[in-house]
């Protein structure tokens, strides 16, 4: 006996049954791709922006995340859940258009059958575990949200309409199954390559032939509706995620991470800088809001959010979204609110662990190029201040410009304008260059360099301020000031390779000075330590040393860069005790996104609840790689009263001392 069964089963195989199943279905899907073109006029509001260049790379993204949900499943048993889910029902999803080109195709128009046999019986069992599967997960998704759902997370009629639907549709199909099972295969070997159907039969089998046969046409007809009703709606609600977040991971950020968009601030035809209406956003913004499954994991991921500030990265995506389709001449930054705005740390944690590729952070800072360069408004008169005294000193400090080597002296160390024959350029960045605590980090790297044999040299007072903080509270114009009078330095000596202590200036000068014309290899000192490590140049002495480790955001999260000052850490002797939130979860310290020129006002404050929980590992030492951080770590032992127990020092500090 060949194993197989009658597709249309006490339907009928006729026009009376395929006429109206396939008028149902062509409705459907036209009123699909009707509902998604109603969507496209939308997004077409956005400015252009190109997101099809390298689709070979484009396409495999997409692929790996939709078919291995990689993204998804980052976040424990949630993500999980979906997976499975997600899994399951694409099995099912196979399985019909499998039974659909058989019966009304293959079948009906060439005498061929393929779904038989043993293929038929694996096909058959596995259908039955991936609807099991899926009502399982669903109700474990169910219970999460209107039983144990997190703080925050929003629950709207969206998410009962899916739910009700997609059960409704498995316990139906399932309804199908197990009332022909009962009429047609009770008792015989087939049924049990059916277990959950089979289960269903024998529970309903007491009803009599003549009703399981008019209990199976009014179920069969009624899950076809179903299915067809979930066409329907998916452009309609969240369901449109199953095609507006697989088709975002195409259109994702092929990178450099973080790397901003150049503004020209020397177009005379722009009127306006920045973004104050959604025509002033690209397409790709808005339809990041149609990408998100509202799924809460960049709000619970953001330090601002975290600490009691406005700023609900989720919030903003989606309030974006509704201007864009109900009223789109409102005004953004209103809409968003500026205290939200000018929370950001653009840390990347939101982008990070984004499972449907949205990019959260250039839409803030757009709206805060804005306020600034239209309005000329800050977050405060501190920040004004930093900004006035870069204007004329070139650093946020307000320092003059002449004493920016000073520290320097005493190592033999010259700019480039006396000695231009050098290893490389040590691009020092403000605070190193100016402030006490992290001048010690500036002659701890140059000592080690001197032990390795590298001949280093700075620019001195023809230094200026990378930029990065004003750019990120959105003053463009000073940014691009600085940049181009740095840039036109370093290559009017013809430096080879720049080597910073600092993850803003190495961003920045690694991606956004790309843009300007600097084409210099750039590397952060942490890389460009362990390679002297490793070639032998440097020598260290190892010794013990209680630590835990701070993953700065600029060198992390923009940059993937977690393993070199590990090694570093391990080659100096040091036992790390790593925080929970480390690498590419780590808590960021509150400075980036140029919050450093800003006083924190609203909330907890974000470095006294890090340096919290670097003390609960119970190290001695709090090691990190970032003047901003060392900054806000020294402040931070001191609020959270620990400055007796944990004492905050840089990666070079240590190794220094531990020079051979």
């Amino acid at each position: 006996m060949e194993f197989t069964r009658e597709i249309y089963w006490n339907v009928g195989h006729g026009a009376e049954t395929l006429v109206p199943m396939y008028l149902f279905a062509f409705a459907a899907i036209g009123l699909l791709v009707r509902g998604f073109l109603q969507r496209v006029k939308v997004y077409k509001q956005g400015l252009p922006l190109n997101r099809t260049d390298h689709l070979g790379k484009r396409i495999r993204h997409m692929v790996e995340n939709v078919l291995l949900q990689k993204k998804v499943a980052r976040v424990r048993w949630p993500g999980l859940l979906h997976g499975l889910f997600f899994w399951g029902f694409g099995l099912l999803f196979i399985g019909t258009t499998l039974i659909v080109i058989q019966a009304d195709f293959t079948d009906l128009l060439f005498d061929v059958k393929f779904l038989k046999g043993t293929f038929y019986l694996l096909f058959s069992i596995i259908l039955d575990v991936a609807g099991l599967v899926c009502i399982v997960m669903l109700a474990g998704l169910l219970v999460r949200r209107y039983f144990f759902a997190p703080e925050g997370l929003e629950t709207r009629n969206d998410d009962a309409i899916m739910h009700a639907l997609l059960l409704a549709i498995l316990f139906t199909g399932f309804l199908v199954e197990g009332a022909r099972i009962a009429v047609t295969e009770l008792g015989t070997p087939l049924s049990f390559w059916s277990p959950i159907g089979l289960l269903v039969a024998n529970t309903i089998s007491g009803m009599g032939e003549g009703g399981l046969r008019a209990l199976h046409k009014v179920i069969w007809w009624f899950h076809l509706l179903l299915v067809m009703g979930f066409f329907v709606l998916i452009p309609l609600t969240k369901f449109r995620h199953i095609f507006t977040t697989s088709t975002n991971y195409l259109f994702d950020d092929l990178g450099p991470k973080g790397k901003l968009v150049n503004i020209d601030m020397e177009n005379e035809d722009v009127e306006t800088f920045g973004t104050t209406q959604v025509k002033q956003m690209t397409w790709k913004d808005i339809f990041d809001a149609d990408a998100c499954t509202l799924c809460m994991r960049c709000q619970d991921r953001c330090p601002a959010f975290n600490t009691g500030k406005p700023l609900s990265p989720m919030k903003v995506v989606n309030q974006l979204g509704e201007v864009a389709f109900n009223n789109p001449e409102a005004s953004l930054i209103d809409t968003f609110g500026k205290d939200v705005l000018w929370a950001c740390t653009t840390c990347r944690a939101c982008q990070e662990i984004c499972p449907a590729a949205i990019e959260h952070v250039n839409k803030i800072i757009d709206c805060r190029r804005a306020m600034v360069l239209m309005e000329g408004e800050f977050p405060g008169e501190e920040v004004m201040t930093a900004m006035e005294a870069t204007e004329v000193n070139g650093n946020p400090l307000g320092i003059g410009y002449a004493e920016r080597a000073d520290w320097a002296a005493e190592l033999g160390i010259k700019p480039l304008a006396e000695d231009a024959e050098v290893d490389v350029l040590y691009f020092v960045g403000c605070y190193a260059s100016f402030d006490k605590r992290n001048i010690a980090v500036a002659k701890s790297f140059i000592k080690l360099c001197q032990a390795a044999g590298v001949k280093v040299g700075i620019l001195g007072k023809e230094e200026k301020c990378c930029g990065e903080p004003m750019r990120k509270m959105g003053n463009e114009y000073l940014y691009q000031s600085l940049a181009v009078e740095n840039i036109e330095v370093i290559k009017s000596y013809g430096v080879k390779k720049i080597v910073t202590t600092c993850p803003h200036c190495f961003n920045t000068l690694e991606k956004d000075y790309r843009d300007l014309g600097l084409n210099v290899e750039v590397e952060t000192y942490l890389v460009f330590l362990e390679k002297l490590l490793a070639s032998g140049k440097l020598r260290i002495d190892a010794r013990e040393l209680s630590c835990t480790y701070h993953d700065s955001c600029y060198l992390g999260r923009h940059n993937d860069i977690y393993d070199a000052p590990r090694a570093l850490i391990k080659a100096a002797g040091g036992r790390l005790v790593e925080m929970e939130k480390n690498r590419a979860e780590a808590f960021c310290c509150s400075a980036g996104g140029g919050r450093i020129l800003a006083e924190e006002k609203i909330g907890e404050r974000i470095n006294i609840k890090r340096v919290k929980m670097a003390a609960e590992t119970g190290a001695a030492t709090l090691l990190s790689n970032c003047p901003f951080c060392l900054t806000m770590f020294e402040d931070g032992v001191k609020g959270a009263e620990v400055e007796e127990t944990l004492k905050p020092r840089d990666i070079a500090e240590i190794l220094a001392e531990r020079i051979v």
